[in-house]
Formats: C-alpha cells, sequence, structure tokens
C-alpha cells in the first residue's frame, strides 16, 4: 500500500544514504534522488550534523560524501521497518 504520491522524509533519507554507500558527489545526490538544490542543502545537513554521512575530500576543492556505520545502520533499519509495513512499492 503506498499511502500517498509525495515522498516521506524517511523515504528520502534512505533514498539519499543508499547513493551514498559508494560516495557521490552532491550533483549525483541531487539527481539521483529528484531534489532541488535546497532541499539537498536541508537533508544533507540533517545526514552530516547526525553522523550518517560524512565529507571525504578527494581532492582540492573536490568533496565526496560517504556514508558512515551510523548511517548503514540507520538504512538496515529504514528498510526492515518498511518491508514489514509494505510501504514504498510501486
Amino acid at each position: 500500500m503506498k499511502l500517498n504520491n509525495r515522498r516521506s522524509n524517511i523515504q528520502i533519507i534512505a533514498e539519499m544514504l543508499r547513493t551514498g554507500e559508494n560516495g557521490a558527489g552532491k550533483t549525483k545526490f541531487m539527481y539521483n534522488n529528484n531534489m532541488s538544490y535546497t532541499q539537498l542543502q536541508k537533508y544533507m545537513s540533517f545526514l552530516i550534523n547526525n553522523g550518517f554521512i560524512s565529507q571525504v575530500y578527494v581532492g582540492n576543492p573536490k568533496v565526496t560524501y560517504q556514508v558512515t556505520d551510523t548511517g548503514s545502520k540507520l538504512l538496515r533499519s529504514i528498510d526492515s521497518v518498511t518491508e514489514i509495513l509494505g510501504w514504498f512499492e510501486e
């Protein structure tokens, strides 16, 4: 059962964590998750400030964002809950 057509905050966070599993830049996060720069900044700040994603400097000035161990645990928890509830299935 899909509750509505809009993505929830939890669904967006899970999608962002999936994108960052192998490291990604801001542009990849925006395109993979179909979000505006403003939305990206909001969610990225939340994820970084809570230790779910970290910044990795791979050159000057290139920054890549990588999911942390805590972020991986969060993603697994979200996946478990959504599977049990049958949420977000198309």
